[in-house]
């Protein structure tokens, strides 16, 4: 019975387990509504890209490029980075649930029912040298 206990409370399929296995999933879900969040975005962008002559040259110019009527001066060491328009998201990786092996918990419940049991013994033994 505390076996059962133990397992049912800190096992590998007991209740500590399932609560961390129920909090990943929503961790989970959450990081795959970000990256949903994000591809709607990058097809946004690539639709606009596609279709919009303007966004095009907009874009065109922040990676450097001019139309062939137009001029630019580049300035060294002003600004030569470019910018990210989107995060590509976050590497989530799982979390294995924590929990309490079943050798070790049958060696406590073992040395609880030992305990008990002496216990027993030992007040047994006392109720009779009383009487």
């Amino acid at each position: 019975m505390i076996y059962a206990l133990l397992a049912l409370s800190f096992g590998p399929k007991g209740a500590s387990a399932h609560r961390q296995l129920q909090a990943e999933q929503a961790r989970q879900e959450a990081n795959i509504e970000s990256l949903q969040l994000i591809n709607r975005e990058l097809e946004n962008a690539v639709s606009s890209l596609l279709h919009d002559t303007d966004t095009l040259a907009v874009f065109a110019r922040e990676l450097g490029y001019a139309a062939s009527h137009e001029r630019f001066i580049r300035v060294v060491g002003l600004g030569g980075y470019q910018q990210t328009r989107t995060v590509p998201g976050d590497i989530v990786f799982a979390a294995v649930p924590q929990y309490i092996p079943n050798t070790i918990l049958m060696a406590i419940a073992f040395f609880i029912g030992a305990a008990a049991l002496v216990c027993m013994v030992v007040f047994d033994f006392m109720k009779i040298l009383r009487e």
